[in-house]
């Protein structure tokens, strides 16, 4: 069963037919004007003040009303414009307010200052003594309703711009042919071109700053998606590593629950199903792993063919970095002994891929490999000198996986780990991987 949905944009015409496409765009074209000029034309929308993050607005804070100091900047200049180019008296100063008004209305009602403005514009056109080229704005409303166009247009969307545009020639026009068809010049013409162009510069500062957001964001989508996609290729790759490891495990489990029954003399028929059972559950889960393994091995991957590394092969692994042209030394302390397998792994790489990136971003500093045995388990301690010109150090061409990888492993065995510059200036490495205390009773078992 499909369940269809039709959404119908503008009512069908006569007799049920289709709007043509013409209508459908005057139809929208009206939909928008209303919605940008006429709904809550006069709503409360205060001017923001400036942010108080960047330095200079931390240190002064007076400088966070410099928007509403500039607005009422300009709106002075136009009220003096407006009553030098009147005659004196009380006709003068209330073209003057006529002229200051809207431009001062856009710090709280951005929307109602641009109608404000074309009825002061006509009220001063009426009482003010205009010229032959000074209609239907007088010089001060000139000026007032260019201001008011311009800041409206900064606090709104470009298609508001367009459409107070829309509404100026209107009125400008509508102005000149009802009342000034007597005047031999009108000021529309130049009205018209100023504002088109400040609110085409207007325009393109929203659409600029609305890439700028979209590529900010776009960045940081993919920014994540890098660290995510990081993150899951050095936990496959630590899956990989370990495969043998648990693999080897669950093989001698097996193998011991096959051998077990013929150690012992007429055992029970109950032990001998519980080994067998024993045994198949290992089989189970050794071939579950592999098909897991299966899973997260990419296309070109190998299976090594020697076994996993472990701190007994540190010792060939600082004689090749040493080959490389680091100087590095190793300390032990502590009782040395055997630790499970993931730990000693773990514990190798976390090695190898610290001295990898001294290699990398540190050339012709020295390093220090100090390995702890305590009782609680395994302490690593990884340090390297500042390189001796970090001038001529050239940005690394690895992928950046290194420090992800080692806090991979670290987390994996409930471990912790820090990394960060040393006092001198180079870098250190510190890491803590717990083993749990092995009983008598388990190493005689």
């Amino acid at each position: 069963m499909t369940e269809t949905t039709h959404t119908q944009t503008t009512p069908p015409g006569p007799a049920g037919r289709p709007r043509s496409p013409e209508f459908r765009l005057a139809a929208d074209a009206l939909r928008s004007l209303r919605q940008d000029l006429f709904e809550d034309a006069f709503a409360y929308r205060p001017l923001p003040r400036l942010s108080a993050d960047g330095p200079r607005t931390r240190r002064l804070s007076g400088v966070r009303l410099l928007p509403h100091a500039v607005v009422a900047v300009l709106g002075v200049m136009a009220f003096f414009l407006a009553m030098a180019s009147s005659d004196s008296g009380p006709a003068a100063l209330l073209c003057g307010l006529l002229a200051l008004a809207p431009v001062l209305l856009t710090l709280a009602r951005p929307v109602g200052a641009f109608w404000f403005s074309l009825g002061a514009s006509t009220v001063a056109a009426v009482i003010g003594r205009a010229d032959g080229s000074d209609w239907p704005w007088l010089p001060g409303s000139f000026l007032s309703h260019l201001v008011v166009l311009t800041l409206v247009a900064l606090r709104t969307r470009p298609r508001t711009a367009a459409s107070m545009w829309v509404m100026t020639a209107v009125y400008g026009f509508a102005a000149g042919g009802l009342f000034g068809w007597h005047r031999y010049d009108t000021n529309v013409p130049p009205m018209l071109l100023a504002s088109a162009l400040i609110l085409l510069a207007v325009s393109l500062r929203h659409i600029r700053r609305q890439a700028q957001q979209e590529v900010t964001a776009q960045q940081t989508v993919t920014e994540h998606e890098r660290s995510r996609r990081t993150l899951l290729e050095e936990r496959t790759t630590i899956a990989r590593e370990l495969h043998d490891v648990v693999a080897h495990h669950m093989s001698v489990v097996a193998i011991q629950a096959e051998a077990a029954p013929y150690r012992v003399e007429n055992p029970p028929e109950e032990l001998e199903k519980a080994f067998a059972t024993i045994r198949e559950n290992a089989v189970a889960a050794l071939t579950e792993l592999r098909r897991v393994l299966g899973v997260v091995r990419a296309e070109d991957y190998e299976a090594p063919d020697a076994p996993q590394p472990t701190l007994a092969d540190l010792d060939g692994l600082l004689a090749n970095v040493r080959e490389a042209g680091l100087t590095v030394d190793k300390a032990v302390t502590g009782a040395v002994r055997e630790l499970p397998q993931g730990v000693e792994l773990s514990a190798y790489r976390i090695v190898q891929e610290a001295l990898s990136n001294t290699l990398r971003h540190a050339p012709g500093a020295s390093a220090r490999v100090e390995i702890g045995y305590v009782l609680g388990g395994l302490g690593l301690r990884i340090v390297n000198t500042p390189p001796p010109a970090p001038h001529l150090v050239k940005p690394s061409p690895g992928a950046g996986h290194g420090i992800t990888g080692m806090r991979e492993r670290v987390s994996m065995l409930n471990g912790e780990m820090t990394a960060g510059p040393s006092e001198d200036g180079g870098y250190e490495v510190t890491v803590f991987l717990p083993v749990p205390a092995v009983t008598a009773s388990e190493g005689d078992a």
